[in-house]
């Protein structure tokens, strides 16, 4: 199976610094980070895109006490807890990306029904926008209605 992520409604290139006397992010950029390395991200975009697609490769999806436990390398978490980090940051003139947030795609969240349906289909899409009430870059868990999951016929 593949998830795909498709985001829109994405916030700018510049986000105002969580402490007022600190600098505003520039140069900012989005993309999902692989497990257990944090520096190894698919496919950054900038944050004023007019929208951003990512797919992403499950190894497996196992059932378990909770439903479905969904493996890949960039599934984060323990069974039960899975997600998919969304990696905010501001990317300098040599190409270093700083990361200073994340939002948590919520796997758990995806109903049972759709992630079956995604299983025998092979494709789950998540649809969400990416920037928060703030209009700021969206961050910390993220579930329905927040985002939307659906199966999909794998292209």
């Amino acid at each position: 199976m593949r998830i795909r992520i498709v985001a829109v409604e994405l916030p700018g290139l510049t986000c105002p610094p969580k402490d007022p006397s600190g600098a505003a992010y520039r140069n900012v950029h989005v993309a999902v980070q692989r497990r257990d390395r944090p520096a190894e991200l698919l496919d950054p975009q900038p944050g004023d895109a007019a929208s951003a697609t990512w797919t992403l490769e499950c190894t497996a999806v196992v059932p378990s006490a909770g439903g479905a436990d969904v493996k890949g390398p960039y599934i984060q978490g323990r069974p039960g807890n899975r997600f998919i980090y969304l990696s905010w940051g501001a990317v300098d003139e040599e190409g270093s990306f700083a990361m200073f947030r994340r939002a948590k795609l919520m796997l758990d969240a995806v109903p049972a029904h759709e992630l079956e349906a995604a299983v025998s289909g092979g494709l789950l899409v998540a649809r969400l926008g990416l920037t928060d009430a703030c209009d700021e870059p969206l961050c910390a868990r993220v579930v329905p209605p927040r985002v939307t999951w659906t199966a999909e016929p794998r292209d």
